[in-house]
């Protein structure tokens, strides 16, 4: 499933058996035959009752994070939301919000091993991102528009390119590919807006104007009192939508992040 992974429910901030029987014993148990021990195997360890687990607990044997998952914030009752961006299927994303939450994938991103890249017209927004993330390798590497080289993904090394390209994004010399996943962010609705937000795999909104949440109310299916939450969204909140489903998100900075990027906010 495409959406990020938490304990569904609505979002916290707002509108949002009995053990079987043993086999019946034989009247008159055999013994065994005897066996060649053997120095090291077959040494009785401690003993411990049966652990058991009813149905309705299963869910709380999923970790939130796996070494697939970028956690980007907390959804329902605060479990972390994780992002599978590491995939072997193409995979695409786009974001209608701020820069700084972009550039919070990006630098999660990074701390889950893989490699960013930066497709953008505005390199002076991300290269102090980029020296911090990388600390001497090249982690985060950023490129002009259009001059994206090709990437070389694999499971050991996933990519992930993030097109902060403007309002109407050229079409990427670089697409997403198996483990090299693609983040278009936008930072307002736009003529393209509507045929990358059909194409796309999941779909991120940040807080935007009533006219632009109805239109993508339109596009995503949306029921109508997520449409009205779109306008009120605080900074730092993005609802993250498919066709099937929808979560809310609050992103909240680590110290690190803080210092690097500050505080949560929807506009550059």
């Amino acid at each position: 499933m495409a959406m990020p992974t938490t304990v569904s429910g609505g979002p916290s901030y707002v509108p949002a058996a009995t053990p079987g029987h043993l086999p019946g014993q034989p009247d008159e148990p055999v013994a065994p035959a005897p066996r060649r021990t053997r120095r090291g195997f077959g040494l009785i360890g401690p003993r411990r009752q049966r652990h058991e687990l009813p149905p309705e607990q299963f869910d709380a044997l999923a970790l939130p994070v796996g070494d697939d998952g970028v956690v980007i914030g907390v959804g329902a009752r605060d479990q972390p939301a994780v992002l599978g961006l590491h995939r072997p299927t193409p995979f695409n994303v786009v974001l209608v919000g701020g820069l700084w939450t972009a550039q919070v994938i990006g630098l999660r991103a990074v701390a889950t091993g893989a490699r960013v890249t930066v497709e953008t017209g505005r390199q002076q927004m991300w290269a102090s991102l980029a020296q911090a993330a990388n600390g001497g390798y090249q982690s985060m590497t950023l490129h002009d528009v259009g001059r994206v080289p090709p990437q070389g993904p694999s499971i050991g090394s996933p990519v992930l390119v993030i097109r902060d390209a403007g309002m109407r994004p050229p079409r990427g010399r670089v697409t997403s590919a198996p483990w090299q996943s693609v983040l278009t962010l936008l930072p307002y609705l736009s003529p393209v807006a509507p045929r990358l937000m059909e194409n796309a795999d999941l779909v991120g909104v940040q807080r935007v104007s009533p006219e632009e949440a109805a239109q993508v109310g339109r596009i995503m299916g949306l029921p109508s009192t997520d449409v009205e939450s779109l306008s009120t969204l605080p900074d730092g909140v993005t609802l993250w939508c498919d066709r099937q489903s929808r979560l809310y998100v609050a992103t909240h900075p680590t110290d690190i992040e803080s210092g690097l990027l500050g505080g949560a906010r929807r506009m550059d």
